[in-house]
């Protein structure tokens, strides 16, 4: 089987090549040769790719820039995914779609469900949802997965930001009135490996098995306070000098931002388990795996 594979340079893209290209041809083009935000080029180097599965982690993902810059934002996010939903369905080609909890308000205290009315709040949020729809709508085999808070001991990220903070500041002030689950690259690419590993003699079954959309988080939740905090202690468990002294609970109107944020990102994850008898482990394990791989990584001394 031959994937095309987006995005990977960024964290969810980064974490499933390895995986994928020990099981499958994958077609990775770089951004330049393969570009999103030019989405009338990409038609026709999808008919010189030939791809028997399009995977498409590839997102805008800059949430408040994305509110002064919204039509780089769905071009990227919603006509890019459109115009690859449309060649895959014309084709029989089944594609898999990344999302976010960003497409809900945020509003209550009960898990996300698949079916749960969606209401983004940002231009980010209907940016996915677009792209979502626009999947939906060009009526192929497809499974569009929402995830959330995602981070990696490389890249971009929230672990990232907080480990160069607490080596610089005595106090961080974090954010705990926002409750969502951090969820690594790595269980999000492996949780895939194992749905397509499991449905390649027919995809477009597998995927319908989901109804086309699906949850995938690490188990369990917390706040960014609770994520910071966590961080904060696996780097002084495992010997890492650290300037901070304390993690410092604040609510969202202290710490304003440009796009609105969800209050709750808590994702569902009952379709995943009974469509593909999933269970991702709990957050916090997840997060000693990716800081252990952190504290030996040459970045940090290769402990």
């Amino acid at each position: 089987m031959r994937i095309l594979l987006t995005g990977t340079a960024g964290q969810v893209g980064g974490a499933l090549l390895p995986l994928l290209r020990d099981q499958y041809t994958v077609l990775a083009p770089a951004r330049a040769e393969f570009d999103l935000s030019k989405p009338e080029s990409l038609a026709s180097k999808l008919d010189a790719l030939k791809p028997d599965l399009i995977i498409n982690p590839a997102a805008y993902t800059a949430v408040d820039k994305a509110e002064d810059e919204s039509a780089l934002a769905f071009l990227i996010n919603g006509d890019a995914p459109a115009v690859l939903a449309r060649w895959a369905a014309a084709r029989g080609v089944p594609m898999v779609h990344f999302s976010t909890d960003y497409v809900f308000d945020g509003s209550g205290r009960e898990l996300w469900r698949e079916e749960d009315p969606t209401g983004p709040l940002s231009v980010y949020g209907r940016s996915k949802l677009a792209g979502e729809s626009a999947v939906r709508a060009a009526g192929g085999a497809h499974l569009v997965v929402r995830t959330a808070w995602v981070y990696a001991a490389q890249g971009a990220n929230f672990m990232r930001t907080m480990i160069r903070l607490a080596s610089e500041r005595d106090s961080l002030r974090v954010v705990s009135d926002q409750w969502g689950t951090p969820t690594t690259a790595r269980t999000i690419a492996s949780a895939l490996v194992e749905i397509l590993r499991k449905g390649q003699a027919d995809l477009p079954d597998v995927f319908a098995r989901a109804k086309g959309l699906v949850h995938l988080t690490n188990s369990g939740s917390t706040s960014w306070h609770g994520f910071a905090s966590a961080i904060v202690e696996g780097l002084r468990s495992r010997g890492v000098p650290l300037k901070v002294a304390d993690v410092v609970p604040i609510a969202t109107k202290d710490y304003p931002t440009k796009a609105a944020r969800p209050a709750n990102s808590r994702l569902d994850l009952t379709r995943l388990k009974e469509a593909y008898a999933l269970l991702p482990p709990a957050w916090d394990i997840a997060l000693a795996a990716e800081l252990d791989a952190f504290v030996t990584s040459e970045e940090c001394g290769g402990r």
